[in-house]
């Protein structure tokens, strides 16, 4: 199961390198500008939202 999610995170960060690299450029920029409490509540609610998905998941047995 670690395996598969780690496999799925690896092909939805690899298409944005492959399918639109310029625009990552961009966003890196625009992630510059925003503060650095921003950025962290935005990825400490991203861990959130996954961390119930995932133990929703397994408690569905998916």
């Amino acid at each position: 199961m670690l395996l598969l999610g780690l496999g799925m995170v690896l092909v939805f960060e690899g298409l944005v390198f492959a399918l639109a690299p310029s625009r990552l450029d961009d966003l890196l920029r625009l992630m510059n500008q925003i503060p650095v409490e921003t950025r962290r509540l935005i990825g400490l609610s991203a861990m959130t939202v996954g961390v119930v998905l995932i133990s929703w998941a397994v408690s569905a047995g998916l």
